[in-house]
Parts: C-alpha cells; structure tokens; sequence
C-alpha cells in the first residue's frame, strides 16, 4: 500500500515538472518572437526618423542670427542724488534720522540685502562680457530739471595741501569728472576725454577732474606711496583737480551707476553740480563725440550772460495810460 503511494506523488511530480518546462518554453518562444515582430514594425520609422535628422542637420549647422538681448541698453535713468550735497561731515541729526526714519531703514535693508547676493568676483567676471559696460551713453544731454546731483567725494589734490570736497571744486565749472580705479579704468577714461579736453581745455568755465577712487585701506596706502609717478604721468596743469581719495562708495555705487570696479566712469557736470551726461567703460566712437558736443553746448549756455535785473525799479518802469 505504501509503494503505491510513494509511486502516485513521484507520478504527480514529474506530471508537474513537464506542465512547468512546457510553460517555460511558451515564454522564451515568445520573448524571442517579440524583438523580430518589433523590429519588423518599427523598422520603416526608424528610417523615417534618420531622413528627418538629416534633414534637420543643416539647419543646425547654419549660423545663428544675432539676438536684440545681445545688445546693450541706452542710459535708462538720470544719475546722482536727489538732494544737493553739502562739503561736511554729516550731523548727528543726520546721522540719527537715518535709523529712525522707516524709509531709510528699508533702503538700507535693500541695500545689505543686495551686497548679500554679490560675490567677490562678480565685477570681475563680468568684464567678460562687453568689457564690463552694461549701459551706452546718451547722445544728448539730460534736461536740467531733470537731471540729479553729483555726491560730495573728498580726497587730497595731487598737488598737495588739505583735502578738497568735490562740492567746493565743481561749483560754477563745467566739468568732466572721471572715475579711476584701475589702470584699465585709467585708458578708457582717457580716451573719452581726450577730444573734449584738446577742444576746451583753455575755456576759462572748463576743468576736468580725475578722482583716484581706492576704498580699500591697503590700496588707498600703495596709492599714497608712489603718488610721486602719478605725478610723472599727469600733466602738472591737471594736479590741482586731480584727487586721491579713500571714501567709501558702497552707498553711492547705485546712485552713480557704478556696476563694475573695474572699469571706468566719465560724468559730465554743470555748474549747478548736477549730472547732465555719463558713460562708462570701453568709449564707442558717437560717445566720445556725445561728450564732446555736450560740453559745447553746456559750455555755450553757461556763457551766455544772464537778463539785468539790476537797475530795475519801480519809478524806472514805465505808467500805465
């Protein structure tokens, strides 16, 4: 009776066995049918798709059209301060009203905000591209009423003596004041001015002022040392209205426009201290000419004498019939 069973269960088993392999062999016949029948169908698109790159591929190939997004923009806005300065240190009023005032409060969160964000080589880098210039000049003057002041910069004439407040210097002047940081800053600014300087440098309303900007302690130090071949490269005409200054420009960078350490800033101001034209970086040609015509026509105005009103009284106006 044993034997009987031990030989149903070896009989089920190998009846098992033969259903599995059967099933296994079902499969791998249609694993392997699968990629031919795939094949055979999507065969035609494949073709298709590789007619269709081919046809595609010259019009990669062909060069791009230069986008407008490439191009700089024109000066979008009047630079400078609101308020006109003043050649003196600042109050304790003023000093305090800063952190009371709520609107001052929030500028100076924007600005932190912004500083934040800005790595150390971000001016640098961005000398790659168009030579740092982020803006082109106007190529006429910007209207009085509308234009802003020029900030109060102190620093030491390269002639020697006190120190000079640009307030002081540029009041009842026409003046193109030039921004130098670099020794790239140096030729650019040179350049924009040169035409303009040759032209008007024997005006007597005509000055042009060259401020050394190197806020940094050790910078500003090396620049004092050899202020000596400064003075070999400069004209001794120009030593007078040539300033070394150390002053801090972290809040006056936004103001003045100026993007870039690196590169070179060229600001046309009026007698009133008021910034009526400015470039920077790399000078184009219609720029240099821009500088050229505008201080012409400031300096044509400025000229002009102004309507007597001395002399003028009642018992000289004329009665009324």
């Amino acid at each position: 009776m044993c034997s009987f069973f031990r030989y149903a269960l070896q009989q089920h088993r190998l009846s098992g066995t033969s259903t599995a392999v059967r099933l296994c062999l079902r499969q791998r016949r249609l694993i392997s049918s699968t990629p031919h029948r795939n094949a055979e169908l999507s065969g035609p698109k494949s073709t298709e798709s590789k007619e269709k790159e081919k046809e595609k591929a010259p019009e990669a190939d062909a060069p791009n059209p230069p986008s407008s997004e490439t191009a700089l923009p024109l000066l979008q806005r009047p630079l400078g301060l609101r308020d006109r300065p003043k050649a003196q240190a600042k109050s304790w009023e003023e000093t305090k009203e800063k952190y009371i005032d709520q609107d001052k409060r929030m500028e100076e969160r924007t600005h932190l905000a912004r500083e934040a964000v800005r790595g150390h080589f971000t001016d640098l880098n961005n000398t790659r591209k168009h030579g740092g210039k982020t803006w082109i000049a106007p190529k006429v003057m910007i209207r009085e009423d509308k234009a802003l002041y020029f900030p109060d910069i102190f620093g030491t004439p390269l002639a020697g003596g006190e120190k000079v407040h640009t307030t002081d210097l540029l009041a009842g002047k026409v003046s193109v004041v030039t921004l130098l940081t670099t020794r790239m800053s140096e030729i650019q600014t040179a350049q924009f001015v040169e035409p303009t300087q040759t032209s008007f440098s024997d005006h007597p309303l005509y000055q042009h002022v060259q401020i050394n900007l190197q806020d940094n302690l050790i910078k500003s130090f090396l620049v004092s040392i050899f202020a000596s071949s400064i003075r070999k490269s400069v004209p001794q005409p120009l030593w007078p209205t040539y300033l070394i200054s150390s002053q801090n420009m972290e809040y006056l960078r936004e103001p003045l426009g100026l993007a870039n350490r690196h590169v070179g800033y060229v600001y046309l101001v009026d007698p009133k201290l008021k910034i009526r034209w400015a470039a920077c970086a790399d000078p184009k040609a219609e720029e240099i000419a821009a500088l050229r015509t505008c201080t012409s026509v400031l300096l044509d105005r400025s000229t002009k004498p102004s309507a007597p009103t001395e002399g003028y009284s009642q018992a000289s106006a004329p009665k009324s019939a």
